[in-house]
């Protein structure tokens, strides 16, 4: 039974808000969610009123009002929270899963997200002493999409960890040597994902398996760096330290900056 009550709870006000997402991971109940380029609050009962994500929004757009609305519930949030964290493998739909036929396997998960170990090797000289055909892919796994890598699996043990935005590779010219070479990759867009369920899935990452380090790269426009948030209250979900650097780069593909 839904029971309402006048009480304080989140107000988003879209006129200001410029979509950066860094509200979202600092909700631990996962109540915020970026669609169409602007924050939502999912549901009423989901909300506790504690207003964490007010200091994390740079437009002043979030603000706590006092209105009727539902009780918050906590275990509608473990439920959210449950349903929310991607599943490795996510099954092919459509048209696409019939044009498969018997390649997707028993399970029924899509081929193109099952999880395999890479080998990366160094692109061979050319008689000149240049390297043939540009830098070698320094990838050592696949999938590499956060929505699609296994919680747990031979390439995180034992792993450094390189959570990069999507963008980071487009505009790193050498981003396989300097920053991928040697890691595992996870990528993702604080901008237009929606990145509650990312937490979820990082904070299980980072409590199922041992990591002995945690980069993230991301550039430097304001609303790339959500991705940092992320990996933050990720780790602090998992009650894990784990050492860890954060790299800005710039549109221009230089690096700007490393702490």
């Amino acid at each position: 039974m839904t029971t309402t009550a006048t009480r304080k709870i989140v107000k988003i006000d879209e006129d200001k808000c410029n979509g950066c997402g860094l509200c979202v991971p600092s909700c631990a109940e996962g109540a915020i969610r970026i669609e169409n380029g602007k924050a939502r609050l999912l549901a009423d009962n989901l909300c506790d009123g504690l207003g964490n994500c007010l200091g994390h929004c740079p437009m002043d757009a979030i603000t706590i009002e006092e209105r009727p609305a539902e009780e918050f519930d906590e275990a509608a949030v473990a439920r959210h929270h449950r349903d929310s964290v991607p599943a490795s493998g996510a099954a092919c739909t459509g048209r696409l899963a019939a044009g498969l036929g018997g390649l997707s396997g028993g399970g029924g998960g899509c081929p193109g997200s099952t999880a395999r170990k890479l080998h990366p090797q160094p692109a061979a000289p050319s008689p000149g002493g240049s390297r043939q055909g540009g830098s070698a892919s320094r990838l050592g796994q696949w999938p590499v999409q956060l929505a699609l890598v296994p919680v747990s699996g031979e390439m995180w043990q034992d792993a450094d960890v390189l959570v990069a935005a999507d963008c980071v590779a487009l505009a790193m010219g050498d981003f396989h040597d300097v920053l991928l070479a040697g890691k595992t990759l996870a990528i993702a867009c604080p901008k237009l994902d929606d990145v509650g369920p990312y937490v979820a899935k990082l904070a299980a990452i980072f409590s199922s398996n041992r990591l002995r380090s945690v980069t993230v790269a991301h550039m430097e426009v304001p609303c790339c760096t959500g991705i940092v948030h992320v990996v933050q209250e990720a780790m602090r979900r998992s009650g894990v330290q784990i050492p860890l650097r954060d790299v800005t780069v710039g549109v221009d593909g230089a690096i700007r900056r490393i702490q």
